[in-house]
């Protein structure tokens, strides 16, 4: 690769969220023929990936002048992800690099103490040719979703971050030459809030998520309620998680996809394009986990495929070992374990059936899951205790605008931001001090609760029993894995009044229609049994 020039049809769009768009590196996403046996697939593979070469192996470290890397450097099984703003927001290129750098800074003094160093990988900002950029953008314009269009790619600073590609596994160096299949989950928030401040008590006995299906439903952001719970994911037990897992499959919404190979080949695209086939994913999936009873086709093979593949995302979610510094939150008040939410539909069916609440079984305590709550469960407050807080701070602010960077509003988000944030006491002294830890634990929070998961796996092959790395057994085989976190940007002070603002609209639209409803079905029933006579004849 020429110093000075890069070609933009090497690379192609790989998704996009609110505010970054990412693009994959198209030697890194390898061809897929899911109607071929694995050994053979595998075969045809072997040419197309080379290694993954981890950021310090390649000796490149950025200098004050943050010019994109040197000659020689391998763009394969890296992703490029561009920061977007809407059409009449202009940032300096001075701003958008800081913005960059502040991503980066937060993963590596913050998310990574918490999470632990193996989940989380911070990249590093690079600085790309101006012409690159434009003609990317061009490029993969048409490929965007139509309703993520109302935001435009930066193609001014030529700033952006690279990254590994999460796609791919993460925890060997050497070439990978066998198929990769990665399951993206967006978790959400595992908890009820206990906090005393909560004036509706409906939301302490259904979860957010679950109340929020019925908004954007009603809003015609989703055709159809999820039958997903986050609650049942964060439980342990797997007779829940398994449950969660299946309700994922059926309406993955923005928060389940699936990738083989680099390529999207379930999950939404868009809001308007739910791509919701199992028996697609099945054929997709055989190659991986060919069923034990030797059906090749047909609704039972679908069936078996699909509760192996749910089978393994099961185990890997609950293994773990990588030591992060969450554990200094679980003395905190309020933090407990994720109880049974009112809603899900887990929960109903039990209840239905005269069954007691299902088993809290309690998540290990090294596995990522357990982390990622943890640091949920910053939120001591909920929002509507922590909204009088931030205002607090505001009137501060408002009179001695200077501080603004003192207080690290908007960073650095360095080891004494992340020092601050293990202050776990609810006791408010009415200071500024106790209001911004709130806040900023808030943010902390907030950005635990919107992450998503990556799980990597790919087949082991015979040979490979005396590697040092992760494995996964599934009835057939065994995978090695990596899991990765992404998605870890610290959310905006300046989004704390639209939060407050959503969360009574949230809760109002579900007391007026759902738990109205729910409550007349209930007095019905009351009122029937009431008018019931029972009858004794002689026998």
């Amino acid at each position: 690769m020429d110093e000075g020039k890069m070609d933009e049809n090497e690379w192609r769009y790989h998704g996009e969220g609110n505010k970054s768009l990412v693009v994959a590196h198209a030697q890194s996403e390898l061809s897929q023929d899911s109607s071929c046996p694995f050994d053979q697939e595998a075969a045809r593979l072997q040419q197309l990936i080379t290694s993954y070469l981890t950021f310090a192996e390649r000796s490149w470290s950025l200098n004050s002048t943050h010019e994109f890397p040197p000659l020689g450097f391998t763009w394969r099984c890296v992703v490029l992800r561009f920061l977007k703003f809407p059409p009449n927001r202009k940032k300096t290129s001075e701003e958008i690099f800081q913005h960059l750098q502040n991503i980066v800074d937060f993963g590596k003094n913050v998310m990574k103490e918490f999470l632990g160093e193996n989940y989380v990988h911070c990249g590093e900002v690079v600085q790309l040719p101006l012409d690159f950029v434009k003609q990317l953008c061009l490029k993969i314009q048409c490929e965007r979703p139509e309703s993520r269009c109302d935001k435009d790619l930066d193609t001014l600073s030529g700033y952006a971050l690279c990254l590994p590609n999460l796609a791919r596994l993460q925890t060997y160096q050497f070439a990978e030459r066998r198929p990769i299949l990665c399951v993206e989950i967006k978790p959400k928030c595992g908890f009820i809030p206990s906090s005393s401040d909560v004036t509706h008590e409906l939301k302490h006995r259904v979860c957010r998520y679950c109340m929020h299906q019925h908004l954007k439903v009603a809003t015609g952001k989703w055709k159809q309620i999820s039958k997903y719970c986050p609650l049942d994911l964060y439980s342990g037990n797997k007779q829940r998680m398994y449950f969660a897992l299946k309700s994922l499959l059926q309406e993955a919404q923005n928060n389940l996809k699936i990738f083989k190979n680099g390529e999207l080949i379930y999950g939404c695209k868009d809001a308007r394009s739910p791509m919701a086939d199992w028996s697609e994913l099945a054929h997709h999936l055989k190659p991986f986990f060919f069923p034990s009873n030797g059906l090749a086709s047909g609704p039972h093979c679908t069936r078996a495929v699909i509760r192996e593949l749910v089978r393994v995302i099961t185990r890997v979610l609950l293994s773990g070992s990588d030591k992060g510094r969450a554990g200094a939150l679980r003395s905190g008040p309020g933090l407990r374990g994720p109880p049974v939410c009112e809603a899900s539909p887990f929960s109903r069916s039990l209840r239905c059936q005269g069954k007691n609440t299902p088993e809290r079984s309690g998540l290990p305590k090294g596995c990522l899951l357990y982390k990622t709550l943890q640091v949920q469960m910053l939120d001591l407050l909920d929002i509507e205790g922590l909204y009088p807080l931030y205002r607090r701070v505001e009137r501060y602010l408002e009179e001695f605008p200077e501080e603004r960077k003192t207080l690290q509003i908007d960073g650095p988000y360095d080891e004494a931001f992340y020092q601050r944030l293990l202050d776990l006491s609810t006791e408010d002294d009415g200071t500024v001090a106790f209001a911004l830890t709130k806040v900023q634990q808030y943010r902390v929070a907030m950005t635990a609760k919107d992450c998503s998961i990556m799980i990597a796996l790919s087949p082991c092959l015979q040979d490979a029993s005396s590697d040092q790395r992760p494995v996964v057994p599934s009835s057939r085989s065994r995978f090695a894995f990596s899991v990765s976190v992404l998605d870890l940007d610290l959310k905006p002070y300046e989004s704390i009044p639209h939060q407050y603002k959503l969360d009574s609209k949230i809760v109002n639209y579900y007391l007026k229609t759902v738990h109205a409803k729910d409550a007349t079905v209930m007095s019905t029933r009351f009122k029937e049994s009431e008018d019931c006579t029972l009858v004794l004849h002689k026998v």
